[in-house]
């Protein structure tokens, strides 16, 4: 689909009855232009002939961010307070980017509303996600803003060492813009948060459209606790050990604590709990089942990305009806294949490669 049509597809969502008179206007187009878009809206099957009628194709919306990642590898052990040999990777990344281009990857439809500078950075996301099919046309691009970048230094076993975010331009997106969002978000299937945004745009998204499911990702400690106070709106929440004490404000050191921290979850109004414990693999649990599922042994190249391949694999999950053992057993999958490749994003991830990895998993 071409950005010309993208944008009418987004006038007809909001306006299904509206004219070519009226879309050629607002276009600043020839309303025979508007007529040749509409019919290669129709033979490519978004439009359903006249009328205006749509596909029905669901799609998952997510509401979070993008930037740029800069990487740091040693060559060998880390030595801190020091300059270290190594080499240094520049990438597309932001959690709920990455989540969207796994997404993508595993085939599933997806609209991403994020905030982005009009900097070089900027027309390198809009650019990059427009090839691989993940849709961008929601987001803010904010001129003369300098597009989030997210420096990381690794140690020699590929995990993170220490970090600095730049991300000042999420702090941009405000109640008054995600309100204009609201057919986006309201015609999805299931809608992804991720902490980077707002609290109060959070806030209003859950509230506002009460009757969609939410998936979160709560990202990091800190940003973890902007959803403190409305952890109960979420559908699905996926957590660290460390960021579900900071929510529930319960210590976690054994199995029983991890069952009281998920009834904790289910009372406040979650339906699905996975809380992810490193090498010990994840727990989950809902009003019905829990459980911990493990992964044999896998070399960590990089593990930045483990948590958003997690994710994706939940809502294609999700998006398929699966039950939440075989969701577990997906994320796991799925995150395994993320840290095996140096990139943020495998580009091997594929539901195939994922069902693949299956047999690797362990049941607890």
């Amino acid at each position: 689909m071409t950005n010309r049509e993208q944008e009418i597809l987004e006038i007809i969502r909001k306006n299904p009855i509206i004219s070519q008179n009226e879309l050629s206007q607002i276009l600043g187009i020839t309303r025979s232009s508007v007529a040749v878009h509409i019919t290669n809206l129709v033979k490519k099957g978004f439009l359903l002939g006249k009328g205006y009628i749509f596909r029905d194709d669901s799609y998952v919306s997510i509401i979070g961010g993008a930037n740029i990642d800069i990487q740091g590898f040693p060559k060998s052990k880390l030595i801190l307070k020091d300059s270290n040999v190594g080499a240094v990777k520049m990438s597309l990344g932001g959690v709920g980017r990455n989540i969207g281009e796994n997404l993508v990857k595993l085939g599933i439809r997806t609209n991403l509303i994020s905030v982005i500078g009009d900097d070089v950075y900027g027309g390198k996301i809009l650019e990059e996600s427009r090839l691989i099919g993940l849709g961008m046309q929601d987001s803010l691009i904010l001129k003369g803003e300098s597009t989030s970048t997210y420096l990381s230094i690794l140690n020699e076993q590929g995990d993170m060492a220490v970090a600095i975010s730049h991300m000042d331009i999420y702090d941009r997106m405000t109640v008054d813009f995600i309100k204009d969002k609201k057919h986006v978000i309201e015609n999805s299937r299931l809608c992804v948060v991720d902490t980077n945004i707002p609290a109060s745009v959070i806030e209003y998204v859950l509230t506002a459209h009460k009757t969609l499911d939410f998936f979160l990702d709560t990202v990091s400690t800190t940003k973890a606790k902007r959803v403190k106070d409305f952890i109960g709106y979420f559908h699905t929440v996926k957590t660290n050990k460390i960021e579900t004490e900071v929510i529930t404000g319960m210590p976690i050191n054994d199995e029983r604590d991890l069952e009281n921290a998920a009834d904790y979850l289910h009372r406040a109004g979650v339906k699905r709990v996975f809380i992810t414990l490193g090498e010990e693999g994840v727990f989950y649990s809902d009003n019905t089942t829990r459980g911990r599922v493990r992964a044999k042994g896998t070399k960590v190249v990089n593990a930045t990305g483990a948590g958003d391949a997690f994710i994706a694999a939940l809502a294609y999950a999700y998006m398929n009806d699966l039950e939440i053992e075989e969701s577990a057993k997906l994320g796991i999958a799925a995150s395994i294949i993320a840290i095996s490749h140096e990139s943020t994003i495998n580009p091997s991830m594929s539901i195939e490669n994922i069902n693949l990895k299956m047999e690797d998993i362990l049941s607890c």
